[in-house]
């Protein structure tokens, strides 16, 4: 069991690259728009109402920040979900170094020599070499600001990584054979616990995104961690019968065995229904 999330460069064929992948070891392949689509269905929202946050739009990291950040954690909650279930290949444009470190994760990234990217994206995109090549600066230029101005960190920073790939030096053959062995080793070592800590992300973050998805709670400030299944919730305001209804909707996640509300103070505000 394994899991393999890939970071690509626009124009270096990190989807094509998962694929293959995937197709070989029997794994489930998820790109950003099958993320997407399964996050819109879980949160019963218009997959259009996610574009605020898509790559593709300029400055689309400066977006409305509430809207923003409740769109993400619904993202990154069908995300972990995915990873938790094991045996997958996800590839997008970041993503990748949301993966805990427990060693059943596989963190990789996929670049190219930006020449060959605006060749690839002039082929595949059709466009002329000028606009490939604008779209690919475009395209690196947000991705660097986003994973800068969200996390703190340069997506480009290849320590983030336990794998960098150069699709314009080696055939996509080549770098799946590497990807394959990586994979195989790692479903060969990785224990229970590092599966264990991998469940306790994904419960986490599918009870914040229900939290966010509940009409009473919105944006309210709660932290959410989970242990072995045991959920704890901490935040101001989360008293009764607010603590109750946390409750509730944190019990209806798949896989919580216990749910542990905290007392911080004061009241928060709560939406109207």
């Amino acid at each position: 069991m394994a899991v393999i999330a890939i970071n690509q460069q626009l124009g270096s064929r990190g989807t094509e690259l998962g694929q293959m992948a995937a197709d070989r070891l029997g794994y489930r392949f998820l790109g950003r728009t099958e993320l997407v689509s399964e996050a819109a269905r879980t949160y019963n929202l218009d997959s259009d109402q996610f574009l605020i946050i898509d790559e593709r739009q300029p400055h689309f990291w400066e977006r409305p920040k509430v809207d923003a950040d409740r769109l993400r954690a619904f993202l990154r909650a069908i995300l972990f979900k995915q990873m938790a279930s094991d045996r997958v290949v996800f590839a997008s444009s970041s993503g990748a170094q949301l993966v805990p470190e427990n060693g059943c994760g596989l963190r990789v990234r996929v670049m190219g020599s930006f020449e060959s990217r605006v060749r690839t994206i002039g082929e595949t995109e059709q466009l002329s070499a000028t606009a490939a090549e604008k779209r690919v600066r475009d395209h690196d230029r947000e991705v660097k600001a986003r994973a800068q101005s969200l996390y703190g960190l340069d997506i480009d920073d290849p320590s983030l990584y336990h794998l960098v790939l150069n699709s314009s030096t080696l055939s996509l053959e080549t770098l799946a054979a590497s990807l394959i062995s990586c994979a195989q080793h790692l479903e060969s070592c990785t224990g229970a616990r590092g599966w264990q800590e991998m469940r306790d992300a994904a419960i986490a973050a599918q009870v914040r995104a229900a939290l966010l998805a509940h009409p009473k709670f919105g944006v309210a400030e709660i932290e959410v961690e989970c242990a072995m299944g045991a959920v704890r919730m901490s935040g101001p305001g989360l008293v009764a019968p607010w603590d109750d209804l946390a409750h509730q909707v944190a019990l209806e996640i798949s896989g919580v065995k216990s749910c542990e509300i905290g007392d911080d103070e004061p009241p928060m505000p709560l939406r109207s229904e």
